[in-house]
């Protein structure tokens, strides 16, 4: 009976083990994003500051090398979404890494979250249904509102125009960042902030440099929209030497 009863403890003990052996890995923490890594700045280069959704967000690592020697660039460490947003967390974006809100040149952009379609709950919606997330009469009020404030800390600015929709892109209607850009470009003008022409530089491009139904660029694509922002912040820190 003993040895019975031995046995069988001795195959329960199995049992777990094994079954602890079968048990999933764990899941690798995912790699921190290379784009929100922290800069130590250079001393003597100018600062310019990042504010943009996924689409910077995918080409500030090669806009920091293509700036490298030529200016200390910084973002804040997520995705700033529509102007709402911004409106909310714009004292917090321009403390970015203990700046004091001292910078040379804010290159922005807010446009693609606002055109997006959510349903009355709040939950993202297709195309064909819902609203836009921030209305145009929003729109343009929230981006008054940031270029104002913005301004108040002695940088230059540069917004950005909203890159292409392309067609069947999840919850967006093609041409509805064309009417965005245009009422941007008319707080911009107001204000005399300069424009760095994103969506004519991507769209004669869009086959070899955009994902297919997709707002979002291929890695090559990223590499070309930071060569083209990169020459629009070195043209205004240019325009700002003696």
């Amino acid at each position: 009976m003993r040895c019975l009863l031995t046995l069988l403890v001795a195959g329960i003990v199995s049992a777990s083990g094994f079954a602890q052996d079968q048990k999933a890995p764990a899941k690798k923490k995912a790699e921190p994003n290379p784009a929100f890594a922290p800069v130590q700045d250079v001393a003597g280069l100018p600062r310019v500051l990042i504010i943009g959704d996924s689409i910077s967000i995918g080409y500030q690592p090669a806009l920091r090398e293509a700036l490298k020697g030529k200016a200390n660039v910084h973002r804040p460490a997520t995705n700033c979404g529509p102007t709402t947003r911004g409106v909310e967390q714009i004292e917090a974006w321009l403390a970015t890494d203990n700046s004091g809100g001292k910078w040379d040149v804010i290159h922005f952009n807010f446009g693609l979250h606002d055109v997006r379609h959510f349903d009355d709950q709040g939950k993202a919606a297709e195309a064909n249904v819902g609203h836009r997330q921030v209305s145009e009469a929003d729109y343009e009020k929230n981006l008054e509102l940031l270029v104002v404030r913005m301004k108040k800390t002695g940088a230059k600015l540069i917004f950005a125009l909203t890159t292409p929709v392309p067609a069947n892109s999840a919850g967006r209607v093609p041409g509805d960042e064309v009417r965005y850009n245009e009422i941007a470009r008319r707080v911009m003008q107001k204000h005399g902030v300069a424009i760095d022409d994103l969506y004519s530089f991507a769209l004669p491009r869009l086959a070899e440099i955009q994902l297919p139904a997709n707002v979002h660029f291929k890695p090559e694509g990223s590499k070309q929209l930071a060569d083209q922002v990169a020459a629009s912040i070195l043209k205004v820190l240019d325009s700002k030497s003696p």
